[in-house]
């Protein structure tokens, strides 16, 4: 099993360097982990003392994020090693200044792995939800390394729990993990199930995380004086799916203001866009305070504004629903925003429970679309009641990253 693991590494390694010419993600992939132990070895501060946090991406990178920011605060003695193996989280959080030292996870290889932990000697690693890796969990346990698994979350078909022998080989991943903090109690059945009790169910940090930007959310005086007194409905993370629908619905809706926050914002993208859009609509970046208030939609043409925007918001329609899955939707519910999202939410534990609960309204089409937009505009009593089920569900699962922190550090 072990020769097959190497095997499909290198395969993946070999395609993702052939690909490389060809695709950016590729190409950045490659180049940031070329002389990967000679920019680690130069940014290593002797006698440190590190914890290692590691991250697929950029959204589990938002889930780690409360527990850096609270090692930073309480145990400022520590330095933060950040990794990401993904290039759309390291790329652009490359410069995160919480962390003394950010990088590519080198690929999962016996050499790698030895050198890497070697090299940083972190005192705990944190991998954040679903990053498994055998050589570098096993040379963690070698080392005595203790790791913590962060907001993890399983399911009955994952890889883990099944029969075969492959999943067999896999699972033993798991027992070289110190504890796992799980987002639900299902998640703890499930380890239990294959015979693990060192977990415990702590939730998910993001909503630690989404309370912190709330409360310090930046004052955006163009989009105050876009909305008026209006209702606004802000479309965040969009695709082009998610807008064709939302297009035909603002086309005949002049009432409503939008401020579209799309997920790609390339200039081709933004000219699609607009050319979607019948009624008066302004970029971002060319609107002026004085005559915003004229136009219908405002499209953000900008990155690092989207979980500010929510605070002026009505309802939010959240993307990626009809593609792999939707984004992040517990930012717009912290402010309170009732939220709309595609078919693909299933995945995603906060959007199946804010649906039971009222608060989230999947659509699969145009008609379910318009006529969930019209439920919650006409009715103040079904976007009042939604609100308040969106603002109370973020409020009652704060708190994940404190039981975290007293727990590895014994306090």
């Amino acid at each position: 099993m072990k020769f097959l693991y190497r095997t499909g590494i290198l395969f993946y390694s070999l395609f993702v360097r052939v690909a490389s010419p060809f695709n950016s993600k590729a190409s950045l992939f490659v180049k940031g982990r070329r002389n990967w132990q000679k920019k680690l070895a130069q940014k290593i501060e002797n006698n440190a003392r590190y914890l290692w946090f590691h991250c697929a991406s950029l959204g589990e990178f938002e889930q780690g994020r409360p527990l850096i920011e609270a090692v930073k605060q309480q145990y400022p003695e520590y330095r933060i090693l950040l990794t990401f193996f993904s290039p759309s989280g390291y790329e652009i959080r490359k410069n995160y200044e919480l962390a003394d030292i950010v990088m590519y996870l080198p690929l999962d290889t016996n050499r790698n792995a030895r050198k890497f932990i070697r090299l940083v000697q972190p005192e705990k690693a944190f991998f954040i939800k679903y990053e498994y890796w055998h050589f570098f969990i096993g040379e963690l346990k070698k080392q005595n390394i203790p790791l913590y698994i962060v907001s993890a979350i399983f399911r009955e078909n994952q890889r883990f729990f099944k029969k075969d022998n492959w999943s067999k080989w896999y699972r033993k991943m798991l027992f070289h993990c110190s504890h796992f903090f799980v987002q639900d109690e299902r998640s703890g059945e499930l380890l239990q199930s294959i015979g693990l009790n060192n977990f415990t169910v702590s939730g998910d940090t993001r909503f630690d995380r989404v309370a912190t930007i709330a409360h310090s959310a930046k004052e955006i005086p163009v989009v105050e004086k876009f909305k008026g007194k209006q209702p606004l409905l802000v479309a965040g993370s969009t695709w082009k799916p998610d807008e064709e629908l939302l297009a035909e619905f603002i086309n005949n809706h002049p009432e409503l203001k939008v401020v579209f926050a799309p997920h790609e914002v390339t200039s081709a993208n933004m000219n699609r866009l607009e050319q979607l859009l019948k009624n008066p609509h302004i970029r971002f970046s060319k609107a002026g305070e004085n005559e915003i208030d004229r136009f219908q939609v405002l499209i953000i043409d900008s990155v690092g504004l989207l979980s500010s925007l929510y605070q002026y918001g009505t309802l939010a329609y959240i993307g990626g629903g009809f593609g792999v899955g939707i984004h992040n939707i517990l930012e717009a519910a912290t402010f309170g925003l009732p939220v709309i999202f595609g078919p693909n939410y299933e995945r995603f534990k906060e959007a199946v429970e804010l649906k039971k609960l009222g608060g989230a309204m999947p659509v699969n089409n145009f008609s379910e679309l318009e006529h969930t937009l019209n439920d919650f505009l006409s009715k103040s009593g079904r976007l009042e009641g939604a609100s308040d089920v969106c603002k109370n569900y973020v409020e009652k699962n704060v708190g994940s990253t404190n039981l975290i922190l007293k727990k590895v550090f014994n306090k």
